[in-house]
């Protein structure tokens, strides 16, 4: 993070630790279920810019607005006792950013209370709203990325690696239960670009390696997670990994290209986060969250390592390069 902006996280943070302090007695009060570390900055800055967004709707904290706060980290115990603790609140509103878990064990303490979730895959599949134009329920909020992306990203690696013929999908279980969403459409949009779809469930960062060891042993073959918290946490471990054993990935994130990743395509997620402020602020002006559609990304961003692409061997085909929106060399 620059140094300017992580300067104005501290004064952010400190800013809303003095404001926790007095809240007035008509304050609405927001719970907050974070699946990361406390520790994370890239966490901290979302959270930053869903703060600001919603404080340019009239929401400031100090004044009119209260959060509460549980950073569980991805351990599921710790999400469904957050969950419970939250709920037991009786808050106006709970917001959960970045996990389909957390937002289903939600889902089971409270059908009442308004839960905003951000960031998440096929909400429709996994019970959270009966229909995206129409949830019918306590929960909306923002799509992260569609299951359909899949075709996308094998023909970003394609383009780059002409001689792909293996795609390695890695999922984690637990924290993605949706991984046969993204499998269906992988194994469809596949045979369109002749490459065979590897799948590969990866319960730890041990099963992880185990696995990128033995896809390493078969020429052309490239990399692609299945987005999760589990994938997004051990983002550093998993690029480095390939890395080690010499293999090219695409990934939803930029923050595994600024690791060392050779490419990413997604959502912008920080736009989700300052989207999501719309959300709650419809809600805690009276709007239920049965009737606001979820929505989906409106930002994407392409980033190329160069780098790295130069270290496997790999040419970037200008057109690429001239439509990336950034390129780290």
């Amino acid at each position: 993070m620059k140094r300017r902006a992580f300067i104005t996280l501290l004064t952010g943070t400190a800013v809303w630790s003095i404001g926790a302090r007095a809240q007035p007695a008509d304050s609405r009060r927001v719970g907050v279920l974070l699946v990361y570390d406390e520790r994370n900055q890239t966490a901290q800055a979302l959270l930053l810019a869903f703060r600001e967004a919603l404080e340019r709707l009239g929401w400031t904290e100090g004044n009119n607005v209260k959060f509460e706060y549980r950073w569980v980290g991805p351990d599921t115990g710790r999400m469904q006792q957050a969950a419970q603790e939250l709920v037991a609140m009786r808050p106006d509103l709970i917001l959960v950013p970045g996990s389909s878990t957390a937002t289903g064990l939600l889902l089971q303490q409270t059908r009442t209370i308004p839960i905003v979730f951000v960031n998440i895959v096929d909400p429709v599949g996994q019970g959270f709203v009966a229909s995206l134009s129409r949830p019918g329920g306590n929960a909306t909020g923002l799509v992260n990325l569609e299951t359909s992306m899949a075709g996308k990203w094998i023909e970003l690696l394609k383009q780059i690696m002409p001689r792909l013929a293996r795609l390695a999908v890695p999922f984690n279980p637990a924290t993605s239960p949706y991984a046969d969403f993204y499998l269906g459409y992988f194994r469809s949009a596949a045979p369109n670009f002749g490459v065979e779809v590897i799948a590969g469930p990866v319960p730890d960062m041990a099963a992880f390696e185990t696995f990128v060891a033995a896809q390493a042993r078969e020429p052309n073959t490239g990399f692609t997670p299945i987005p999760s918290i589990f994938m997004s946490g051990h983002f550093a471990e998993i690029t480095a990994l390939l890395t080690r054993y010499s293999l090219p990935g695409i990934y939803s994130l930029r923050a595994y290209v600024e690791a060392g990743g050779l490419i990413s395509y997604g959502n912008d997620i920080t736009d989700n986060y300052r989207r999501a402020a719309t959300f709650v602020d419809k809600i805690l002006k009276g709007e239920s969250p049965s009737e606001l559609p979820v929505q989906f990304p409106t930002k994407f961003e392409l980033v190329i390592n160069l780098k790295t692409a130069k270290a496997l061997s790999l040419a970037i085909p200008p057109n690429l390069l001239a439509v990336a929106d950034e390129v780290i060399e």
